[in-house]
């Protein structure tokens, strides 16, 4: 599996160990205490390093490419699962996957975006970045679910809507927007996961969510790093430096109240063991629903209005 650059003490360390135990078999001699001293030190050393990692390094994880994507979590996690395709205007945009699906035999509706493994995958798949048929497609399902009095539940990944000539002569901001408005007008509950890199406006057109939650190694912005650096310092190569000054990590914007929860993953991240992972995301989706629940049909626009409508509020002294 590829290792991130931070990874490289423990990648060394596990290959010393590969040798010991090679060694071991080989020779046919005892060397038990010798591995388990450096697996203990392997186990101190990842703790260490994942509880802190800066701002850079958590992007990094975000961006894996073996990180669980929607399909994934729906293989993992739901049943029954029926995707439906087309926004009934222009086409199918595979970049973005949804359908009808259960989760511990609750139904909900599952919207979310969808990258590639390979380069063909991702040609396909438009390396996750939505055409603007994709988010009407979106919309079209939830207003299904809607129509059906089903929970909505997105699962968002993409560094940003597609930026393309083809997808401004069909109306992107317009789709983006029309999503925004309509989702905070549903009158079912909504929740939003960043499970990845959530980025822009491609991402908050399905983020319009009662409650928001991020996995432990994800990101949410208004910008990636490298167009923040950028801007501000007209160098893409001060992307770690951005990406600090940014807060966009889990941590950070839930502090700022921007998000409600935490999906806790393994160490090393979601791709190191993604049956975790995607159980303590199904257990968070789960727990949130039900707290949802407690709310009045009726009281699902004004508590998810009232929830972005504080947002960057601020009380000023006299």
């Amino acid at each position: 599996m590829e290792h991130l650059p931070f990874e490289e003490p423990i990648v060394r360390l596990r290959n010393k160990i590969q040798e010991l135990k090679a060694l071991e078999k080989k020779e046919k001699v005892n060397m038990i205490e010798e591995i388990n001293k450096l697996e203990s030190k392997a186990l101190q050393l990842e703790s260490r390093i994942y509880a802190n990692l800066d701002s850079w390094e958590k992007t990094q994880i975000a961006r894996h490419p073996m990180r669980p994507y929607t399909l994934d979590f729906i293989a993992a996690c739901v049943t029954d699962f029926r995707e439906l395709h087309g926004d009934r205007h222009f086409r199918d945009d595979p970049s973005i996957v949804g359908g009808f699906g259960k989760i511990k035999n609750i139904p909900f509706m599952i919207i979310g975006t969808q990258k590639g493994r390979t380069t063909q995958e991702n040609i396909y798949r438009n390396f996750g970045m939505p055409h603007p048929e994709g988010y009407r497609k979106a919309l079209r399902l939830m207003k299904l679910a809607e129509k059906f009095n089903l929970p909505v539940l997105t699962l968002i990944d993409t560094a940003g809507a597609f930026p393309g000539l083809e997808a401004e002569e069909r109306a992107q901001s317009e789709a983006i927007a029309v999503n925004l408005r309509e989702m905070a007008a549903l009158e079912v509950p909504i929740i939003s996961v960043i499970t990845g890199e959530g980025g822009s406006g491609g991402a908050l057109a399905l983020g319009v969510g009662n409650k928001v939650l991020m996995m432990e190694y994800s990101i949410y912005s208004v910008i990636s790093p490298e167009g923040c650096a950028s801007i501000l310092f007209k160098d893409s190569s001060q992307q770690k430096r951005a990406a600090q000054s940014l807060k966009y990590t889990a941590p950070y914007l839930q502090e700022l109240n921007i998000i409600d929860d935490i999906v806790p993953e393994p160490i090393g991240g979601a791709h190191k063991n993604p049956q975790e992972a995607m159980k303590n995301l199904q257990k968070k989706i789960l727990s949130n629903l039900a707290s949802l629940k407690k709310i009045k049909k009726i009281d699902y626009i004004e508590q998810r209005y009232e929830r972005f409508r504080h947002i960057g509020a601020s009380m000023e002294e006299n």
